[in-house]
């Protein structure tokens, strides 16, 4: 049985819709992605270079021969405290679209910036097609190298501790954050310490379609054309849906039981096709050994969480802020 969608306000309904239009009229049928149509319609928004309701934001270049950046955002009102969380975020957009000053994602930002409070810091990976598996990966690792090392240091909030910092994401940037903390698990830091992981209806997938995938064909945003087509453009040439990046505990996975992975917040939504996916790798968790904490939200869409408006957005950010001051 098909399961429509949940009832929508009408501006969430028509953002979802037309983004998901937007997206079938960019993707090519040869793998390519039309770039400069996205660019056109995805709205950017700049830094807050002057304190907008105690929070301020800057961008952070670390490696301008690919493009990696990042935006700073630092709420000013806990300016006396030395001990505010640092959250590494991944953005969201199937590996091929959005960015860290989209608007979207930038709003996002400041919201757990502001309510949380913590320090944020949006990286700006590159890209697929143009940049395939494993770059965004790099650039993820990479950021955690700079924000731990000399170059930023002078650069870095005065009320922030590296030593409670989370890498976490939405979507795309959910499976980031997961591959992200895989790496530095293997990594010796001078100062960053890796205490969690927010994964925000990370996106993973495999070979098999799933109850959910089938149930929720007709879900906003979200299906699986739409899905098969960003691993194809994200993957390596040859490679199927069951590679480590994308089935993360399937037949092809990185063994992860001896390392010191730290405890991950899953966030599934009941109306989103990958929640099957996403519940896989919590109980992938469990049965590695690691401490995982999985959150439902029963009449959540993908993508909910950029629309204040939804209460299950609100939700959220409360559930983080528990996840966050419990992890250690």
């Amino acid at each position: 049985m098909v399961q429509p969608s949940p009832a929508l306000p009408w501006n969430v309904r028509l953002f979802v819709n037309s983004l998901a239009f937007l997206v079938d009229v960019c993707r090519r049928s040869n793998g390519t992605f039309n770039r400069t149509l996205i660019n056109l319609l995805d709205s950017k928004a700049s830094p807050l270079s002057k304190p907008v309701k105690g929070l301020q934001s800057s961008d952070v270049m670390v490696d301008k021969s690919r493009n990696l950046w990042f935006r700073l955002y630092t709420p000013l009102h806990h300016a006396a405290a030395t001990d505010l969380p640092v959250i590494v975020y991944f953005h969201g957009g199937g590996f091929v679209l959005l960015a860290a000053d989209s608007k979207t994602h930038d709003n996002f930002c400041q919201r757990l910036a502001r309510e949380l409070p913590a320090i944020i810091i949006s990286v700006n990976y590159r890209l697929a097609p143009e940049n395939r598996h494993p770059s965004a990966y790099d650039d993820g690792f990479d950021v955690l190298k700079f924000i731990d090392g000399a170059d930023f240091k002078d650069r870095r909030p005065a009320n922030s501790n590296l030593k409670r910092c989370f890498v976490g994401g939405d979507s795309a940037g959910g499976n980031l954050a997961h591959n992200v903390a895989v790496k530095a698990a293997e990594h010796e830091f001078d100062e960053l310490r890796i205490v969690g992981v927010v994964a925000l209806q990370p996106f993973f997938g495999g070979q098999e379609r799933t109850e959910s995938e089938t149930r929720l064909a007709r879900a906003p945003l979200v299906n699986v054309d739409r899905t098969d087509w960003m691993w194809k453009a994200f993957l390596p040439d040859g490679s199927d849906r069951d590679h480590a990046a994308v089935n993360v505990f399937g037949p092809n996975s990185v063994e992860i039981s001896g390392l010191k992975f730290p405890a991950t917040m899953v966030v599934v939504g009941g109306f989103d096709p990958l929640q099957d996916w996403q519940k896989k790798y919590y109980w992938g968790l469990k049965k590695q050994g690691k401490e995982a904490h999985l959150i439902e939200y029963p009449n959540a869409i993908h993508g909910f969480y950029i629309f204040p408006e939804l209460q299950e957005s609100s939700l959220l950010i409360k559930d983080m802020r528990d996840f966050i001051s419990n992890a250690f």
